[in-house]
């Protein structure tokens, strides 16, 4: 008998291509908002190490003024890398959930190979098993006569 052949198995290595390939986008977007999340602890670190320091500081009019500026601006920036970093984590959960599917889609085609394979070799053992039975029954009968 044959040995078996999956008919599919370039489907399943492109799949799995596919898999991999969104298992790398995955990997970018966890770094890239594994970074982000660093860059809003950074800047609520500086904002709180700044708004110390103001309470602390002594008060003339250009110093209030300059505190002042550089505050709103690490508010500002503090703001935008919050927006920036929910943006990346909904990048993140699309990729999240493109690796599942992927991956979803290749163990689906390998079950189906495994079944198959499986039906083959019965199918192999089956198909021995008759002609052992066939050439013992013939044996049987020779030594009959």
């Amino acid at each position: 008998m044959k040995p078996f052949r999956f008919k599919l198995e370039k489907v399943l290595d492109y799949r799995s291509q596919l898999e991999e390939q969104a298992r790398l986008v995955l990997s970018r977007a966890q770094d890239a908002h594994d970074e982000q999340e660093q860059a809003v602890r950074s800047l609520t670190a500086s904002l709180e190490a700044h708004m110390q320091k103001q309470s602390e500081a002594t008060k003339n009019t250009d110093d209030m003024w300059l505190w002042r500026q550089y505050r709103t601006a690490l508010e500002h920036d503090l703001a935008a890398a919050r927006v920036r970093l929910r943006e990346l984590a909904s990048k993140l959960q699309k990729a999240r959930e493109e690796a599942v599917r992927r991956s979803r889609d290749r163990k689906l085609l390998e079950k189906l190979k495994d079944n198959q394979a499986r039906k083959h070799n019965e199918e192999a053992s089956y198909r021995e098993q008759k002609e052992n039975d066939e050439m013992a029954t013939l044996r049987y009968e020779r030594e009959d006569i």
